[in-house]
């Protein structure tokens, strides 16, 4: 198989430099201060072959990724020193069809995005869930007088 940077040398970034800036993200924002907790990645998802082939078709050009590459970046940013929203693992699951995922083989569809969102917002929850809850909940404040039901005990 052929590498992908030579079907799509305009936004291919060798593995090996895509690992290298990843952990270099890490460490800027470790050194500006970011705690590693609040430090995550989120992979590319999978990729359908098939289907993004078509597309590729349509404009022109060879099928341009593959989705075992796809993986090899996924891997990647497991080890890059932070925190994984591993989507091309999960979308594939237990031999899951992770095609309802994608648009067009490549890009979400509107489930992929549900799917990025649902997991996101697990992976958030669970990193916040500590934190007080320093605001009134929606439905306590008073609709009358807003600014007393905000203003903090003295």
């Amino acid at each position: 198989m052929r590498h992908d940077r030579d079907k799509n040398p305009q936004q291919h970034v060798p593995l090996q430099e895509y690992s290298e800036n990843l952990k270099e993200i890490t460490r800027l924002l470790a050194s500006a201060g970011v705690s590693a907790d609040k430090i995550f990645f989120i992979t590319p998802p999978p990729l359908h072959e098939p289907a993004w082939k078509k597309e590729c078709v349509l404009k022109g050009s060879p099928l341009n990724r593959h989705n075992a590459v796809a993986g090899q970046y996924a891997q990647a940013a497991g080890q890059c020193g932070a925190d994984v929203l591993d989507l091309w693992t999960l979308m594939q699951k237990d031999g899951q069809d992770h095609t309802i995922y994608l648009s067009d083989g490549l890009h979400l569809s509107d489930k992929g995005n549900q799917f990025v969102s649902q997991h996101l917002w697990g992976l958030l929850e669970r990193r916040v869930a500590h934190l007080p809850f320093i605001l009134p909940y929606w439905g306590d404040v008073d609709t009358s007088s807003p600014e007393t039901s905000l203003l903090c005990d003295q």
